[in-house]
């Protein structure tokens, strides 16, 4: 079983590997090609070497494969929305999806945010990625829709929320 841990800087590297491997596979079809393929393994190694300081990003390591999942959380960015913290990401490689760590990985974010005092918490995903219902069998609670530009389309999200995060840990997560 795969072990999740808190990231460190030297794990930005495997972390963009997953983030930009996932995305083509989640996204194909939903956003533009041409962004898809235009993403960087290079970019978005500095990218998490930045958020790894300061954001909360927790990684999901495989004795043999590395890093194979992870996320990320914070206080919320959307101030219109009664929720304190966010799940800013959630990964999981195709090969290892289905398998529970998306639970574990959600549940250590919920975790951190907890530890710092958070008690709610909101994700923002595409209108149509798929993984939306894994957000409602975790308890999530469809809260907004807003449109977000990404390469050039104004693309669909949808917020799900969790009001009380002890509360959506004990259930979903014993």
């Amino acid at each position: 079983m795969p072990t999740i841990r808190t990231a460190n800087r030297f794990d930005a590297a495997a972390i963009a590997r997953v983030y930009v491997e996932t995305w083509r596979d989640a996204y194909a079809g939903i956003l533009p090609d041409q962004g898809l393929l235009s993403m960087s393994e290079r970019r978005q190694t500095a990218m998490w070497r930045r958020a790894v300081a300061v954001d909360m990003v927790k990684v999901a390591i495989d004795r043999q494969a590395g890093v194979i999942g992870f996320g990320s959380c914070g206080p919320t960015r959307e101030g219109d929305l009664p929720y304190g913290g966010e799940i800013f990401t959630l990964y999981v490689m195709p090969d290892f999806q289905n398998c529970g760590i998306g639970k574990r990985l959600l549940a250590s974010l919920f975790g951190a945010l907890l530890k710092h005092g958070i008690e709610s918490a909101v994700i923002w995903v595409l209108a149509e990625n798929p993984a939306r219902f894994f957000y409602q069998a975790m308890g999530g609670r469809w809260a907004a829709v807003r449109e977000e530009p990404m390469w050039g389309e104004a693309v669909p999200q949808r917020a799900y929320a969790w009001s009380n995060l002890r509360q959506a840990i004990a259930p979903s997560f014993g």
